[in-house]
This record gives structure tokens, C-alpha cells and sequence, in this order.
């Protein structure tokens, strides 16, 4: 609501066959860009891009290597870019990314842009943010209540991807795929207005089109002051039997013995062909036996630089889920959202706005009467619902930012 271009940029990925989903799973990116001019969304539109490339070209390793390796690939694609124009000079971005895949979710993590899973009733950030606040305070230098804590700015992040030629990847999982999991990857556009205690609750009672729509709005209502991004995936079936194969895709390139044991053998024909007298034909052996030597040793090469970027990267001491909130709808978060319509209305009131409330008062009447019952799922729903219905009303009319920012605060 308050920029003139989008410095985020995504990436879905969701695996077209069998095979594929047995090789690399489903790749999902979210990138959150910095940088003056448009510096900033060329680095998270690259991140977006590279880091999906890479992760596909990356064939002899496996899933959790080949997406770290993907995130450093790109981390030094972007470096490179804004080492070569002065006008993207030190531009970054955030990258989180995730990849489910048969043997469990991956996530792959530089910046404050953050992953998230939704499973019986919790919300449970898988990442670590990339800040100053966090790193503050999981040193122990300051208390998480304390008012130094709140007085620190949460937008100083300390970890991106560009500015320097080699970045630290945080790496998490694999975790356990679990029929009706959802993930929510999103930039700190959402996070810093829509509180995690009212994005649990929204994305477990919602289909995920429409949980990404009403937390969308809600950050728009509350400012929108930073562009927002969201992508949320389901767990709706498990893999099958025909998708149970992946070590027959996901193993590594076989070493190839034979071209080490030719230059062997030409060295073993030479000596035999001269002892018996035929100098040409050992002449000839010798030859191609050097020929093979040297492509031997450089399989070899290739082989040992592939061993040592295979290696983990890296743990810290920290272990996901790094923060746990309850998921299940509340009657405060019924109140907030109905506060929100109640905002909104007088809004409308107020600047004039032409907004059909018919459909929107069906919504409220009916999350009513479930709340009346205790299905605060429902309830919720109906709310988002009414939400949505009106914010699309109000973005037909192109109302400025200022004319939406009815919610100072996301709480």
C-alpha cells in the first residue's frame, strides 16, 4: 500500500511426475529484496529464479545439499550482478525456501522472511529470523520482555543474500510429512502486521486461496507498509507406491571405474606390445593410455570437489520449531475480526465509499450463529469471508493507501 514497486518475488515449483517428485519433491521460494532504485527487486526476482534452477541442476547430490547448494549459487549470482553496476551495488534479499520431498520438508533459510507449519492445532515457525532483535536475544544479551528488546528496530536484519560473495545457509529438517500439514512461507510484510496468533487460527480454518487473501488484506488494512507475500501449501494426500522409488532417482551419479582402469590397461598393452617387439603399436598405447590418464584425473577432480561440497553445512546449536502458537480460533480473535468489518464499515461511512453490504451482512449473520454454537471454525471463516468480499469491493475503486489504513495497530 505504500510502494510504488513489489520487492518481493516467488517461486512454485511443484513437481510435474512421479520421477520428479522421487528426485527433487516440490520447490517452494519466497524472497524479500533491499536495495535503492530497483536493485532490490532484481535481487529477490533472481534469488526467486536461481535458487529454482540450481536446485534442479543440482543431479548427483541429495535434496537438502542440492537446495543449500541452490541458495549459495544464487546468493553468489546476485553478488556478481552487483558488483558489475554501480547502481545495484550491495543489494540483497531474503530467501526462504522449502522442499517437500520423499523423504520430508526441507527448508532453506537466509534473511527474516520465514517458514512456518500448520499441524493439529499448532503454528510453528521453522525458522530462525536473520535480525538484530533475534540474534540479541538468542545470545542472552537482551530479555524478550525487557524494553531494550522493544526498542530495538525489527527491520535490522543480519543475514542476506548478495552483498557478501559467500552466505551461511540455515538448514532445517528433514521433517516428517504428515497428511493435512500446511506451510506458510511469507515476507515480514505479513509478520509485521498480522500477529502469529491470529495467522495460525486464520490458515487452519481456511482453504489455503483464501487464507492467503484475508492475511493479504490484513496487512493491507493495518498500513501495508512493505510489500506482502504469501504461499501457503497443503498436504492433501501422501506419496503412493509409484512415488516410493526415490532412491532409484535421488542416488548419486555411479563412479566411473572404467575410465580409471583404462590408462591401467593401455600401460599394461605398451609394455607387453614391447616386449614382443610391436614399438608402433606401443607407441600408440602409451598414448592413449596418457589421454585416459588425464581424463581419469579429471573424473577424479570432479569427484572430490562433488564429496566436498556434499558435507552439511554447518549447525548451530538451535533447533526448529523456534516458536509455537496455538492454532485453534479463539473467541478474541472472533472479536478482532469483527472489529476489523465494524472499522471498515464506518470507514465506508465516513469517506463515502460504495460498498454492497448485503453479501458481507449474510457472512456476519451466519458467523453468528456458529459462533452462538461453538464452532469457532466456522465463525472464523464467515468473518475472513466478509473480509475478503470487502476488500475487493474496495480495490475495483483504487482507493489510495491512506484511504485504507483504518487499523494502526495488528493487534
Amino acid at each position: 500500500m505504500r510502494r510504488a514497486n513489489n520487492q518481493d518475488a516467488y517461486a512454485t515449483l511443484p513437481a510435474d511426475s512421479p520421477e520428479r517428485f522421487a528426485r527433487r519433491g516440490h520447490l517452494f521460494v519466497v524472497a524479500d529484496g533491499m536495495g535503492a532504485h530497483a536493485a532490490g527487486e532484481l535481487a529477490s526476482q533472481m534469488a526467486a529464479e536461481k535458487i529454482t534452477q540450481y536446485y534442479l541442476k543440482q543431479s548427483p547430490v541429495e535434496a537438502a545439499t542440492a537446495l543449500r547448494l541452490a541458495v549459495q549459487g544464487a546468493n553468489a549470482d546476485i553478488h556478481r550482478r552487483g558488483q558489475e553496476n554501480p547502481e545495484f551495488f550491495n543489494m540483497g534479499t531474503t530467501a526462504s525456501s522449502i522442499a517437500i520431498t520423499p523423504e520430508g520438508v526441507i527448508v532453506a533459510h537466509v534473511g527474516d522472511s520465514r517458514v512456518y507449519r500448520v499441524r493439529d492445532g499448532k503454528l510453528e515457525q521453522l525458522t530462525f529470523d536473520h535480525s538484530l532483535v533475534w540474534e540479541m536475544q538468542a545470545s542472552g544479551q537482551v530479555h524478550p520482555n525487557s524494553s531494550l528488546r522493544h526498542s530495538i528496530p525489527k527491520n535490522v536484519i543480519t543475514r542476506s543474500l548478495g552483498p557478501s560473495e559467500e552466505v551461511l545457509v540455515d538448514m532445517e529438517g528433514p521433517f516428517p510429512v504428515k497428511k493435512g500439514d500446511v506451510y506458510l512461507l511469507c515476507s515480514d510484510g505479513l509478520t509485521g502486521q498480522v500477529a502469529d496468533e491470529e495467522i495460525g487460527p486464520l490458515i487452519d480454518s481456511l482453504p489455503p486461496e483464501q487464507a492467503t487473501r484475508v492475511l493479504v488484506d490484513l496487512a493491507n488494512l493495518r498500513g501495508g507498509p512493505d510489500n506482502t507475500t504469501t504461499v501457503i501449501i497443503q498436504v492433501t494426500e501422501m506419496p503412493g507406491p509409484d512415488m516410493s522409488t526415490s532412491a532409484k532417482y535421488a542416488q548419486k551419479d555411479p563412479v566411473p571405474w572404467l575410465i580409471f582402469f583404462t590408462p591401467v590397461f593401455c600401460f599394461i598393452a605398451a609394455l607387453l606390445l614391447g616386449f614382443f617387439g610391436n614399438i608402433g603399436p606401443m607407441v600408440v598405447a602409451i598414448v592413449l593410455g596418457l589421454i585416459a590418464a588425464g581424463v581419469a584425473a579429471m573424473q577424479f577432480r570432479r569427484l572430490a570437489q562433488e564429496s566436498n561440497r556434499a558435507f552439511p553445512a554447518p549447525k548451530s546449536n538451535r533447533s526448529a520449531p523456534y516458536r509455537t502458537y496455538s492454532a485453534k480460533p479463539t473467541d478474541e480473535l472472533l472479536k478482532k475480526l469483527a472489529s476489523v468489518l465494524e472499522a471498515l464499515k464506518q470507514a465506508s461511512d465516513e469517506r463515502k465509499w460504495s460498498v454492497d453490504w448485503s453479501s458481507v451482512d449474510s457472512e456476519m449473520t451466519e458467523a453468528a450463529k456458529a459462533r452462538s454454537k461453538g464452532d469457532f471454525k466456522a465463525a472464523t471463516a464467515h468473518h475472513a469471508t466478509a473480509i475478503v468480499t470487502t476488500m475487493a469491493q474496495l480495490r475495483t475503486q483504487n482507493r489510495r493507501a491512506s484511504d485504507t489504513t483504518i487499523i494502526p495497530e495488528r493487534s
